[in-house]
């Protein structure tokens, strides 16, 4: 399996380091979408090894080159305003695929439909403890079901929805992982609660805009954005391009006996690095030394790491969970340099988001998601770390941080010549939360160092080795760092409960 295991980490880091060279070299300049023809390319060589389905992987290479391709073919730039959505038009276009090529299905949807008419005091109360902050700081988008999140609420309606259970597992699929429409639970209603709507008829059009996402995800989505003030490309125009491109693609997916959950997720989550990831936005950022080394010191973690374990892989997941836990580590690794760690940070970032619902009570339903990752990763990172620190105990040892039995390198952190020299971008007698600064910038948008492209490309490997069986949401706990640290939310989580 070694030769696998070998392949899976090439694809991955590919695209990894395809899109952190070019933003090392494009940083402060002017963003093209040719830009992005590095994370393209490396996306053009995944190959479907022994026991892979080759369908799935050729979903997740024509799903990139259709975007790409759209989006040339309409604009050659992207504001940083409309870059976080460019990765929310894929999912509603294949689910109108589905529907058209399926009628069982497309009755399915309809059948949930009705049901999320029947779920007003259900969707009426999460999205009153949304707008309340009830839950604490929460991602509405998040890939698991953790309470305040979107695919949470679709998994209560969808327990009370008589359906097959594939057609229920390929809608929760498709607002996890898969992103049907740029829309999350509960920001409508409290839109319109500011507004002066009372709250029946505020809960009322809440119903009407999540069935909407599910009737019309298409016509929904472009709606969505003319309220949003989209002006980078016509987003009908980039939909039926895409479409048009990426239907062979979904066919032979369903041809070939892909769960229909895994066929709503692959086309989404692998196309933001376009537009996204390398965007206007990252060159902006990134322009801060600090801030691009840390990125880099990263990514040296993970490929070093992942290098070193693949001799004690036992499995495709171990892959996952060592590259997550690798880059976990190393984050929070470069903010214990300025002694921080994960529980000040997220004791600091949970009291900001309860003032920051005071301040912004319309704040945008994803306002607080970025800041969950990233409190997520930390957390993780601090008990893996942690543990080592613990059994070297104060002798001389090297610190080992282990993740499923591999053994984690940090000396990419130890090495960059700009984390470990903060006193070049502050004064130098009092340069002691340089670091740190940057990862709060990075709280933000941890987006590479998660990494989005790493596991991404690594699902869509796992997936291609289990195409029957749907791979989202996570059906496991995610150990939120929030509820772990500080808030009381356990209970409300549905991962037990999945469809």
């Amino acid at each position: 399996m070694s030769d696998l295991y070998k392949k899976i980490i090439a694809e991955a880091m590919a695209a990894q380091r395809a899109d952190v060279e070019t933003i090392k070299k494009k940083r402060g300049t002017a963003f093209s979408i040719t830009d992005a023809e590095p994370y393209v390319a490396a996306v053009k060589k995944m190959k479907a090894a022994s026991g892979q389905s080759a369908a799935v992987i050729d979903l997740h290479k024509t799903s990139v080159t259709a975007h790409f391709t759209a989006l040339k073919g309409l604009t050659k730039t992207i504001r940083p305003e409309d870059d976080p959505f460019v990765e929310h038009y894929q999912t509603p276009v294949v689910l109108e695929i589905l529907s058209d090529e399926d009628p069982k299905f497309k009755k399915s949807l309809d059948t949930f439909v009705t049901q999320i008419g029947k779920s007003d005091a259900l969707i009426g109360r999460e999205s009153a403890r949304r707008y309340a902050g009830f839950y604490g700081p929460t991602c509405v988008v998040d890939f698991a079901m953790i309470p305040g999140s979107t695919s949470n609420v679709v998994n209560q309606i969808l327990k009370k929805t008589k359906i097959p259970v594939d057609h229920k597992q390929t809608i929760l699929a498709s607002k996890s992982w898969g992103m049907n429409t740029s829309y999350g639970v509960g920001e409508v209603f409290a839109t319109r609660v500011e507004e002066g709507d009372s709250l029946a008829d505020a809960s009322k059009k809440e119903v009407q805009q999540v069935q909407k996402i599910y009737k019309t995800p298409v016509a929904a989505q472009a709606e969505l954005m003319d309220g949003a003030g989209h002006v980078s490309f016509d987003v009908r125009k980039y939909m039926d391009e895409y479409r048009r491109l990426l239907t062979p693609a979904v066919k032979k997916a369903v041809d070939d006996g892909v769960h229909y959950g895994n066929i709503v997720t692959i086309p989404a989550y692998c196309v933001g690095d376009i537009a996204h990831h390398i965007a206007q936005s990252t060159f902006n950022m990134c322009k801060d030394d600090v801030i691009m080394a840390t990125i880099e010191a990263v990514t040296g973690v993970m490929e070093k790491t992942l290098d070193a374990a693949v001799p004690k892989l036992k499995s495709e997941y171990d892959i996952l969970s060592v590259v997550t836990g690798a880059s976990a580590c190393a984050t929070e690794y470069i903010l214990e340099l300025d002694g921080f760690n994960a529980p000040m940070i997220v004791d600091l970032l949970t009291k900001r988001f309860h003032n920051f619902v005071q301040l912004k009570p319309t704040r945008g339903a994803a306002a607080e998601l970025h800041n969950c990752d990233f409190m997520d990763m930390i957390y993780r990172g601090w008990k893996i770390l942690d543990r080592a620190r613990r059994a070297k105990a104060g002798s001389d040892d090297i610190l080992k941080p282990i993740v499923a039995g591999c053994e984690i390198d940090l000396s990419p952190v130890d090495q960059n010549e700009v984390l470990m020299n903060p006193q070049w971008y502050a004064y130098p007698a009092c340069a002691i939360t340089v670091r740190a600064s940057a990862l709060m910038r990075l709280a933000d948008y941890p987006c590479l160092l998660t990494s989005e492209p790493v596991t991404a490309t690594m699902m869509t490997n796992i997936i291609a080795l289990h195409k029957e069986t749907p791979a989202a949401p996570v059906r496991a706990c995610k150990d939120c760092a929030a509820a772990c640290l500080v808030d009381f939310r356990h209970q409300y989580c549905e991962y037990r409960d999945a469809v």
